[in-house]
């Protein structure tokens, strides 16, 4: 919200000319406190770290994120985590200030994942960013993608890019997911996007003109 994040306030309209690899640009000016992400619960709860001035970025609501990670609550710990499309990282850094094990932050702007590699410097926590398009990521096709799958997936692409049902098929044919993984999806409100057929709703979230909803693989 997947600068997602670039997340969150919108329009993300914007995110069209960022590239698919990238939340910045998605989001609108106008939210309070933009130039900052608050984490809201964990080891890191209260620490407050700079967002970069770039068009449209912005840390995902914290209501959302309050109301992701209370669904959360019992899958967090230990996990292994991909955020995608990370802009911010707001989803990713919250999931490590929770207890996940680790979080692998794919962003296409390289000035954003140079900050977001600095936010994870500050905090101590144990991510790593790449600085690349999400859809070479997934293909496979950069030579350096970590091996294993993902207890964790958050997933938040530039709107109206038709990027979330090809991503999410992808997620599945590169072997990303470990079985029983949680994958949260972000998208414009009015999309509703077909996953695969054995991911079961789990809850869904609406926040202005994007809706969030959180799947369980089998």
């Amino acid at each position: 919200m997947k600068q997602r994040r670039s997340s969150s306030s919108r329009s993300r309209h914007q995110g069209k000319a960022q590239g698919n690899g990238s939340k910045a640009g998605r989001r609108s000016a106008g939210r309070r406190d933009a130039g900052r992400l608050r984490i809201i619960g964990g080891d890191y709860r209260r620490r407050q770290l700079p967002v970069l001035d770039h068009p449209g970025l912005r840390p995902t609501p914290d209501r959302v994120r309050e109301t992701l990670f209370n669904w959360l609550a019992s899958a967090t710990a230990g996990a292994r985590v991909l955020d995608l499309f990370a802009g911010t990282g707001a989803l990713g850094l919250e999931a490590l200030s929770r207890g996940a094990r680790e979080a692998l932050f794919i962003e296409q702007s390289a000035p954003v994942a140079r900050a977001l590699e600095a936010n994870i410097a500050t905090l101590g926590a144990n991510g790593r960013v790449i600085s690349a398009d999400a859809k070479a990521f997934l293909g496979d096709t950069l030579g350096d993608r970590p091996a294993g799958a993902f207890d964790l997936v958050f997933l938040d692409p530039p709107f109206r890019q038709d990027l979330a049902e090809e991503s999410c098929r992808q997620l599945v044919d590169g072997g990303l997911l470990a079985a029983g993984a949680w994958v949260y999806l972000e998208v414009e409100a009015e999309l509703t996007p077909s996953v695969p057929a054995d991911w079961m709703l789990h809850r869904e979230v609406r926040a202005g003109d994007s809706c969030g909803r959180l799947y369980r693989l089998p």
